[in-house]
């Protein structure tokens, strides 16, 4: 009986252990677009050649856990990404960022009416964790 107990007891002590331990799983840094006159924010059809500024503003979301890069990526089509600018950040960034980006829609060669230029807005965390946005312009 006191093998048993003692047994017990063990498996008890253990299983606390393992589940008192579990990972923080962290939480996304937060990101969104600008709004307001001077930004394109949402998804839109616009002409080719179109000048437009998308913005962001980004924060941490817990408090060791800072910002580290910033990317502004671009694709045609559902094509592969390419990156229009990225920012390793630093100082007071790492706390809150927030960057302004002037495009030209069509700026792909041969883009035509009826293509769709997919914008992404990527910050990554200490962690590793990402905060996305996205936005979708169709040529018209």
């Amino acid at each position: 009986m006191k093998k048993n107990l003692t047994l017990l007891a063990m498996i008890s002590f253990v299983a606390t252990i393992f589940t008192a331990c579990e990972p923080d799983a962290g939480r996304n840094p937060q990101i969104s677009f600008k709004t307001g006159a001077n930004y394109v924010s949402a998804d839109a059809t616009l002409k080719k050649d179109t000048t437009i500024t998308i913005g962001i503003d980004a924060a941490k979301s817990e408090d060791k856990d800072v910002l580290k890069s910033y990317t502004l990526s671009r694709s045609k089509n559902g094509m592969t990404d390419s990156t229009i600018f990225s920012a390793t950040l630093t100082g007071s960034d790492q706390d809150k960022y927030s960057k302004d980006v002037a495009l030209k829609i069509g700026g792909f060669g041969g883009s035509k009416s009826g293509d769709k230029e997919t914008y992404k807005a990527t910050v990554i965390n200490r962690d590793g964790l990402i905060g996305q946005v996205s936005l979708t312009v169709t040529i018209k």
